[in-house]
């Protein structure tokens, strides 16, 4: 290299940087929230909450997590078809439980998002499309759960919610509705914009031009809500708490909801305090929403070290080696 030539820079070092700052950040925030509401409700009350709950409720809740998971690796294998990238199954559900792993131990927003992307878009040759196909699944997992709660809370009385929270959610259940059935009215603008934007809008120009081809992940995307609120049911039940499962299927999407924020990881913190807020409504007392907030932390934790097993069994698909139904399937 001459004196007069520009030192070469690693384009991934500032977003490496990025990506330990915002998981130092988010980590922060969820120990901060949780230790404050340690400090408020007592851990040695919630400690002793935890040592009630049964293993064979935990262990349930935990099958039954990574049963929903593994429904949801079927859902993205739908909604690749329609961006027309095939595959097996066992393909998605392998790259789907290396996503889960990767989000527990590598720092950063979308982690396991880009991860299970990344090897789509490898094995495929459609990068581009494969993250269309995630950013798709993701959104119509949002879309579920906001219907999941909007419904609930127009629905349930077991728990006595504000007036002004149930219009919230119902509002913005009836906007995601109205939304989905018009999207196939975004196509025209859509297609005529030009430059960076109009590149990366274009591989989910499909998912919004066939809203019926939506309709079976959806489906299967309200499947999974209702089943992580049953998961949450079995862990109330195995702490000994006496709730009607309408009260979690209204509390569990809500506070979903709420966790889904990208402020802490996985939502710890911010669970619990929904959990302390909303579950108190139904009668729970505030150690035990949060001791169960904590327990179905720890659950999701578990499932997502099963993505373990196929990160190291899987190999990283080199885009210079790809199978010859890859290459047809482009």
């Amino acid at each position: 290299m001459s004196a007069l030539e520009p030192p070469i820079r690693n384009p991934d070092a500032a977003p490496s940087r990025r990506a330990i700052a915002t998981f130092v950040l988010r980590a922060g925030l969820g120990c901060g929230l949780l230790g404050v509401l340690l400090w408020i409700y007592g851990a040695q009350r919630i400690v002793h909450v935890l040592a009630r709950e049964r293993l064979d409720c935990f262990t349930a809740a935990v099958a039954l997590y990574i049963a929903g998971q593994v429904m949801s690796s079927y859902r993205w294998q739908l909604l690749a078809r329609i961006n027309r990238i095939d595959g097996r199954w066992h393909e998605y559900l392998a790259y789907y439980l290396i996503g889960m792993a990767t989000n527990l131990f590598i720092p950063g927003l979308i982690g396991g998002d880009a991860a299970r992307a990344t090897y789509l878009g490898l094995r495929h040759r459609r990068m581009t499309d494969a993250i269309a196909s995630v950013v798709a699944d993701r959104g119509i997992g949002l879309v579920a759960l906001f219907w999941m709660a909007a419904l609930a809370a127009v629905t349930v009385s077991s728990v006595r919610l504000p007036s002004s929270l149930i219009f919230a959610v119902a509002a913005i259940g009836v906007f995601l509705l109205l939304g989905f059935a018009l999207a196939p009215l975004l196509i025209g603008p859509l297609r005529r914009l030009s430059g960076r934007i109009g590149r990366a809008s274009g591989p989910l120009l499909p998912y919004l031009d066939r809203p019926a081809a939506l309709l079976p992940p959806i489906i299967l995307s309200l499947i999974l809500q209702a089943s992580l609120a049953l998961c949450q049911y079995l862990l109330a039940v195995g702490m000994g708490l006496k709730l009607p499962i309408s009260a979690v299927l209204l509390v569990v999407p809500m506070a979903n909801v709420a966790a889904s924020l990208p402020l802490t990881l996985n939502g710890l913190g911010v669970r619990e305090g929904a959990y302390v807020l909303l579950f108190g409504m139904a009668g729970v007392a505030q150690q035990d929403a949060v001791a169960l907030g904590l327990l179905w932390f720890a659950s999701t934790m578990i499932g997502g070290l099963t993505g373990i097993v196929p990160f190291v069994l899987t190999a990283l698909p080199q885009p210079d080696a790809v199978a010859p139904d890859a290459l047809a399937a482009s």
